[in-house]
C-alpha cells in the first residue's frame, strides 16, 4: 500500500473520533541501559574519552597538594627553592590539566553527539516502520514532540552540560579519593557531608521528577493543540472558532509553564539545603585537622591541602546540582526516546507472493474507533471485480472514509476481513499491501527536492522517460515542463510552490507511475476548485483506467462515471448500483443526486 499523504486530522473518524495514542516512555532502569548501549557501540572512543577527562581532574589535584607542602615548607623555614618549586609544579600541572580538561570535554561531546545521532537514527526508524494502523493512531502532537523537542533538549544537554557532567563527576570522585590519600580521618570528615548531600538530593528527586515527566507531556499537548489549529486553519476561520482555539493552547501552554515555576520553586530550596551540606562538610574538616595537628597527628600543610580538596568540590557538586533541571529535563526526553526505540517490531507476515488478481472482497467489516463509541463501520460488505470502478458515496460521517482507510490498509478492522486478489491483508502483510494497494487522499504533500525525486517515491527505479509517461498519462506533462527546470524544478519547502491543484495533479501521476493493482483515491480531487475540478477528474481517470479502483466520491459527477456506486449511511451499505438505476429506484442515493443538480 502506497500511501501518497498524511491523513488529515480530522478525518481520522466519521462520527464520534477516538483518543489518539500516546507512545510509550521508557522506565529509568532501559533509558540508562540504551544509552548504554551507544557507548558501548563506540567502546574506543568512549574509553579514550573517559581517560583524558579522568587524567585532566587527576592534574586538578596536584595544586592543592602543593599549596599544602609550600605551607609546610614555610613553617620550617624552608628556602625560596622549595617554594618556587611547589609554585612551578602548580603552574605545570594547571597548563597540563587545562589542555586535558579541554581536550576531555571535546571528546565527551563528540561521543554524546554520535550516541544521540544513532538514537535519533533508531527513533525515526521505528517510527517510519510503525504499521500504519498503529501510526494512524498516534497523536500528531506527541510524534513531533518526541522527534523535535525531545531531541532538542537532548542535543542541547549533550552540547551545553554534557562534557562538563562528565568532568564533574571525574572531579568528585578523584578529589575525594586524593582527601581520603592525605589522612583517612580528614577523608572521614569530609564524607560527613556526604548525607546531607544524600538527603538534599533526595528530597528534591521524588519531587522534582513527576514535574519534569508531566512537563513533557504538556508540552506534546501543546504542540498537538498548535498542528490541529494550524492544520485546520481554514475551518477554523470559516467556523469562526478563533477564540476557541486560542483559549485552548493558551491553557495548555499556562500548564507546562506552571509545571516549571514550581520545579523552581523546589529547586531554590533545594540550594539552601546545599549551602547547608557544604557547611557541615568544610566544618567537619576543619574540626578534625585542628585535632590531628593537635595531636601531631598530620602538619598543617596537610589539613591546608584536605580543606582545599573539599573546597574544590564544592564547584563540581554545585554544577552537578544546579545544573540538575537540565539532567532531569534531559532524562525525562531521554526517556521518552527509549520507549520509542524500545516499540515492538511490526510483524510483518512478509508472504513470499502477492495477491492472485486485482479483485476485492470486504467481508462483514465493523469497526469504531473507541469502546462504546458508535460504530463507523457495521456488518460492511462489498466485492469489486478486476478491473471494476467503484464509488462511495454517502453524507459526512456515513463511513466512507473508515472503509477506505480499512481497504489501504491503514486501519485494522476491530472484526471482519478484507481480501485482495482472494487473500486477506492481514496475511499479505504490511509490505506487500504496500505494493499492490495505492491510497490517493485529500490533502496531498510535496516532499522538499527536485520534482523527478518526488515522483520516484512512487518506484524509485523508474527512469526519466517512464515517469514523463506517467505525467502524460494524467494529462500533466505540459504543467511540469512549464516549470522553471521542467522535472529538475525543486520543489517543496523552499523551493517552487505549487498550488493544492497541481499538488494533487502529481499524486495522481504517482499513481499511474506505481501501476497498482487497487487505487483508493479518498476524495482525492476535492483540493481543486471548481475550475480544476473537471482537469483533475480526467486525471483521477486516466490514472485508474483499466484498474480495480475504489474512490470516496466528493462530487457526484465523479460517481456517476463509475461502474457501480455504494451508498452508505450509518456504517452500513444502504444502496449499490450503476447511476442510472439508483436513480430511477428514487431513494437515497437519487435523493442526493437531485440536491447535487440543484
Amino acid at each position: 500500500m502506497s500511501t501518497d499523504t498524511t491523513r488529515p486530522a480530522d478525518s481520522r473518524a466519521e462520527g464520534a473520533p477516538a483518543g489518539p495514542d500516546l507512545l510509550p516512555t521508557a522506565g529509568a532502569r532501559r533509558t540508562w541501559g540504551v544509552l548504554g548501549e551507544g557507548l558501548r557501540s563506540i567502546p574506543g572512543s568512549t574509553a579514550l574519552a573517559l581517560l583524558t577527562v579522568l587524567a585532566g581532574s587527576a592534574a586538578g589535584l596536584v595544586a592543592p597538594w602543593a599549596l599544602g607542602t609550600m605551607v609546610d615548607d614555610i613553617s620550617s623555614g624552608a628556602g625560596p627553592e622549595a617554594i618556587l618549586r611547589s609554585a612551578l609544579l602548580i603552574a605545570g600541572a594547571a597548563l597540563v590539566g587545562g589542555i586535558l580538561v579541554g581536550l576531555g570535554a571535546w571528546q565527551v561531546s563528540r561521543v554524546g553527539e554520535t550516541v544521540l545521532a544513532r538514537l535519533r537514527e533508531r527513533v525515526m526508524e521505528r517510527i517510519l516502520h510503525m504499521p500504519a494502523a498503529r501510526l494512524e493512531r498516534v497523536r500528531i502532537g506527541d510524534l513531533l514532540s518526541r522527534v523535535g523537542d525531545d531531541v532538542a533538549v537532548v542535543t542541547t544537554a549533550i552540547a551545553r552540560n554534557g562534557p562538563e557532567v562528565v568532568t564533574a563527576l571525574a572531579t568528585v570522585v578523584l578529589t575525594t579519593a586524593g582527601m581520603t590519600a592525605l589522612d583517612w580521618r580528614l577523608g572521614l570528615a569530609g564524607l560527613a557531608a556526604l548525607p546531607f548531600y544524600t538527603w538534599a538530593v533526595r528530597w528534591y528527586m521524588p519531587r522534582s521528577a513527576p514535574y519534569y515527566a508531566r512537563e513533557r507531556v504538556a508540552m506534546g499537548e501543546r504542540s498537538h493543540a498548535l498542528m490541529g489549529a494550524l492544520r485546520g486553519r481554514d475551518t477554523v476561520r470559516a467556523y469562526r472558532l478563533e477564540d476557541v482555539h486560542e483559549e485552548c493552547i493558551a491553557e495548555r501552554s499556562l500548564t507546562a509553564m506552571n509545571l516549571t515555576l514550581d520545579v523552581f520553586r523546589l529547586f531554590t530550596r533545594l540550594g539552601a539545603r546545599m549551602n547547608g551540606s557544604e557547611l557541615v562538610g568544610l566544618g567537619a574538616v576543619l574540626v578534625v585537622g585542628f585535632w590531628l595537628v593537635r595531636d601531631d597527628l598530620v602538619t598543617v600543610g596537610m589539613v591546608t591541602a584536605a580543606a582545599l580538596y573539599f573546597h574544590r568540590l564544592f564547584g563540581p557538586i554545585g554544577f552537578l546540582v544546579m545544573n540538575f533541571n537540565d539532567v532531569q529535563q534531559a532524562g525525562a526526553s531521554l526517556a521518552r526516546l527509549a520507549g520509542v526505540v524500545d516499540l515492538p517490531a511490526a510483524e510483518d507476515p512478509g508472504a513470499q507472493e502477492g495477491p492472485a488478481g486485482s479483485s476485492l472482497r470486504v467481508e462483514e467489516v465493523a469497526h469504531a474507533y473507541a469502546p462504546g463509541a458508535p460504530k463507523a463501520l457495521d456488518g460492511v460488505s462489498l466485492e469489486v471485480a478486476p478491473g471494476e470502478r467503484v464509488a462511495l458515496v454517502g453524507a459526512s460521517g456515513a463511513g466512507k472514509t473508515t472503509l477506505a482507510a480499512v481497504v489501504a490498509g491503514l486501519i485494522t478492522p476491530a472484526s471482519g476481513t478484507v481480501y485482495l486478489g482472494g487473500i486477506p491483508l492481514d496475511e499479505l502483510g504490511e509490505r506487500r499491501v504496500r505494493e499492490h494497494v495505492f491510497l490517493v487522499s485529500q490533502e496531498t504533500h510535496v516532499f522538499s527536492g527536485t520534482l523527478l525525486e518526488d515522483l520516484r517515491l512512487a518506484r524509485s527505479d523508474a527512469d526519466r522517460a517512464e515517469v514523463e509517461a506517467a505525467l502524460e498519462t494524467v494529462g500533466a506533462l505540459d504543467l511540469v515542463r512549464s516549470l522553471p527546470e521542467g522535472l529538475d524544478t525543486v520543489v517543496g519547502e523552499g523551493g517552487h510552490e505549487l498550488t493544492a491543484e497541481q499538488a494533487q495533479h502529481l499524486a495522481l501521476a504517482r499513481l499511474a507511475l506505481a501501476d497498482p493493482d487497487l487505487a483508493v483515491l479518498d476524495e482525492a480531487t476535492a483540493e481543486a476548485g471548481s475550475s480544476g475540478a473537471r482537469l483533475l477528474e480526467e486525471a483521477a481517470s486516466a490514472a485508474t483506467k483499466g484498474r480495480t479502483t475504489l474512490v470516496v466520491a466528493h462530487r457526484l459527477t465523479q460517481a456517476r462515471t463509475a461502474d457501480r456506486i455504494v451508498v452508505m449511511d450509518q456504517g452500513r451499505v444502504v444502496e449499490e448500483g450503476p447511476h442510472d438505476e439508483l436513480v430511477a429506484l428514487d431513494g437515497r442515493y437519487a435523493r442526493l443526486w437531485r440536491s447535487w443538480r440543484r
